[in-house]
């Protein structure tokens, strides 16, 4: 097998991409070495030159990952010119990510990376890191418990509306979407992440506006 020859962080980035989309497609446990150094056209020795194990890949991917959707949500909430537009950009810079790295989404919270203790700590690391930047923007007058359960709450909203959109999007034919949902509405906005961060606002600000302290 011929190997191009690319700087080291390069190949590593490379590595690093194939790597995704193959533990996405086929899980941790269905994937080896072998088939990603193949699929990245390296030799098995290129790959663990630059990662230890498939297990030290894995783990190193989960982070990388959760703190590329961290960051974007992070830059696109430091721009809103409010708490209701914060809460906007979030979900957008949420499914917009969800939307272009469908792959690293799926390895993270579909590929049954949470079957395993130590990779299920990394992602509610991950979870947790997200849930506590939310939390720190919530504009109410409670107490700091409360105030990271409506953060958990919120990512979980994300997530758990990534995981049904992000099935639709990719499980069948261009109509499953239109399909899925009440007669009269084409679906044509399940195709955009922006019109869903939209819609998804609305239910998570009208809850939000209605915190108070007990």
């Amino acid at each position: 097998m011929g190997t191009n020859r690319l700087p080291a962080a390069k190949r590593r980035q490379q590595l690093a991409y194939v790597a995704i989309e193959t533990f996405a497609r086929k899980g941790f446990d269905a994937t080896s070495m072998d088939e990603i150094a193949e699929a990245a056209g390296v030799t098995k020795p290129v790959l663990y030159q630059h990662f230890k194990s498939k297990r030290a890949l894995f783990l190193e991917l989960l982070d990388y990952v959760g703190g590329e959707l961290l960051e974007a949500i992070a830059k696109a909430t430091a721009t809103a010119a409010g708490p209701r537009q914060q809460v906007e950009c979030g979900f957008s810079a949420y499914f917009r990510f969800v939307d272009q790295h469908a792959s690293a989404f799926r390895m993270m919270f579909a590929s049954g990376a949470q079957g395993d203790s130590e990779f299920a700590a990394e992602v509610r690391r991950v979870e947790s890191t997200i849930a506590h930047a939310v939390a720190s923007m919530i504009d109410a007058d409670i107490d700091p418990a409360h105030r990271e359960v409506l953060g958990r709450a919120v990512v979980g909203l994300a997530e758990g509306t990534s995981r049904y959109w992000l099935g639709l999007m990719s499980s069948g034919p261009e109509e499953t979407a239109a399909e899925a949902l009440p007669v009269g509405d084409d679906g044509a906005w399940m195709k955009d992440p922006e019109q869903l961060a939209r819609r998804i606002a609305d239910l998570a600000w009208a809850g939000l506006r209605a915190v108070h302290r007990d």
